[in-house]
């Protein structure tokens, strides 16, 4: 893996998480100092994680990091229901036992974190860990689809989505009903059930819908 790869992870990564606020401006000159490289690489970057929306790139202004705007969260909710429900479906038509038993692996650990933090007093240890754990079991879903578009347009996608809600998931307020949900996820779609495991699915992700979304002012 290059450095560039690292940089950027490493910064996808904190985009998602908090590292970043609502609209603040990432400074390329800042980055550049700490990590220790070319402002071209930094700028190079940033532009990649503007291609999946991770980042605004405005002329004279440099990049900042989006608004959060309840509009796209329930467009974006939309879309990965869409997505993981039909990525699935082609999962477990072609997943076979491999994609099982990397959906169950996925689910263990998953698992193991959300049920250690519905007792945390303390959550912080755990915050980086769930939002791999939860990435990796999302994306373990459709892996077998058989579509590297559909896995693409998803990771672009579960990325936009996680950074919209980086500051109020960090509550976790809705780990018991996650824990339920993703078992039942689990459950459907080891049981070949494409039908139930597209239902669960949208039943998981149905509290960032809104009934009535008004357009936000662009």
């Amino acid at each position: 893996m290059s450095y560039d790869t690292d940089i950027y992870n490493a910064l996808r990564h904190r985009l998602m998480t908090n590292g970043f606020e609502h609209g603040q401006k990432v400074r390329a000159e800042h980055l550049r100092i700490e990590f220790g490289c070319s402002a071209s690489t930094i700028r190079e970057v940033l532009f990649r994680l503007s291609t999946i929306g991770l980042v605004e790139f405005r002329e004279q202004r440099g990049f900042r990091v989006p608004e959060q705007s309840r509009a796209l969260i329930h467009e974006l909710t939309h879309l990965r229901v869409l997505l993981e429900a039909e990525g699935t479906a082609m999962s477990i038509r072609r997943g076979g036992v491999a994609w099982e038993a990397r959906l169950t692996a996925a689910h263990h650990q998953l698992s193991h974190l959300e049920m250690r933090l519905q007792s945390a007093q303390d959550t912080a240890p755990f915050i980086d860990l769930w939002f791999d754990a939860e990435r990796q079991f999302h994306e373990t879903l459709i892996s077998a689809c058989g579509s590297d578009a559909l896995r693409d347009t998803h990771h672009q996608v579960y990325c936009r989505f996680r950074q919209q809600l980086m500051i109020e998931d960090r509550a976790f307020d809705f780990i018991s009903e996650n824990i339920r949900q993703h078992q039942q996820i689990l459950d459907a779609a080891m049981a070949g059930d494409e039908a139930l495991t597209r239902h669960k699915i949208h039943d998981h992700l149905a509290r960032h819908l809104m009934a009535d979304v008004e357009r936000e002012p662009a």
